[in-house]
């Protein structure tokens, strides 16, 4: 096995930074969410991701891939939204096992009901802090980060969803 590369002194500093900052601003995120509008980040992703989709309709295994997360995890959300009336789940009449995600017109009110808070917090939290220069900057190293860690996390999920069919 061969030596790790180990991460130089700024390194360590900007990594320990960024791990905090994200934390924090997950955290920042997530307790207005929960607070203003009684939903975690994770449902208000899935209610986006759903009022921007045509019809406001996705296959499961799609909305998965697009909020970044396993299927049985998003299962679990959507059971959740579905108890709130914001979602309604359809089954698929060409694939026994698909179904459809549906915003219900009731999930479309409550994500407009809190989108102003959650903006309002995202604006506060990050991107007053920042000069345009370092949102431009900032924009750039995310997108770079993402596009290296897509095809892994991609990896990642399909083993997870193999796994878990084995295992029905």
């Amino acid at each position: 096995m061969s030596e790790p590369r180990w991460l130089s002194e700024d390194e360590q500093r900007v990594w320990r930074a960024f791990s905090v900052a994200v934390t924090m601003l997950r955290g920042h995120v997530d307790s207005q969410l929960q607070r203003d509008a009684r939903m975690p980040h994770t449902y208000y992703e899935v209610l986006v991701v759903l009022s921007e989709a045509p019809g406001r309709t996705l296959r499961m295994s799609e909305l998965a891939e697009k909020c970044h997360s396993s299927r049985s995890r998003l299962s679990h959300a959507v059971a959740r939204l579905e108890a709130n009336g914001w979602v309604r789940r359809d089954s698929c009449g060409t694939d026994k096992r698909g179904s459809f995600a549906k915003l219900t017109d009731r999930g479309f009110a409550a994500l407009e009901a809190a989108a102003p808070g959650h903006v309002e917090a995202v604006r506060e939290a990050l991107f007053d802090a920042l000069t345009p220069d370092q949102v431009r900057a900032l924009g750039e190293i995310s997108e770079a980060i993402r596009d290296k860690l897509t095809p892994r996390c991609a990896e990642a999920v399909a083993a997870e969803e193999a796994r878990l069919d084995r295992l029905a």
